[in-house]
């Protein structure tokens, strides 16, 4: 597990991300800096991806999408959550312009909220606090 600062890591290395018991040994996340995405894999195969514009002290999420063929299973939720936490571990702010990455900051934002400036927040139609 690489959970360390981006400065800390080299540039265009992916990294994986687990985060306690939640992802199976079948089911990875990863941050592919190369392409500007987070990817979650099921046992080797892309099954979806997070794609974000990377900024000093931001990051800009603009689309989230799953494999028709990985559907149903939750993988959005877990790629999405995992690369908020990994997020917050590089100290970023996070504008969530992606639909999907504002409905799980919206669903739990005791979790996620302050990831997003407060200043900017209207804008994703979040709550101010």
């Amino acid at each position: 597990m690489d959970l360390a600062p981006a400065s800390a890591r080299p540039a265009g290395v992916a990294h994986e991300i687990r985060r306690g018991n939640e992802v199976s040994d079948a089911v990875t996340v990863q941050d592919n800096p190369a392409e500007s995405r987070y990817e979650i894999h099921d046992d080797g195969q892309l099954a979806g991806f997070a794609a974000y514009e990377l900024s000093p002290g931001h990051i800009a999420f603009t689309h989230t999408e799953t494999e028709p063929a990985f559907a149903g299973r939750g993988l959005a939720k877990q790629l999405v959550t995992q690369a908020l936490d990994d997020v917050r571990s590089r100290g970023l702010a996070v504008l969530p312009f992606c639909p999907y990455v504002q409905s799980v900051i919206a669903r739990k934002p005791e979790l996620y909220l302050d990831l997003v400036p407060a200043e900017g927040r209207a804008r994703f139609q979040l709550p101010a606090t």
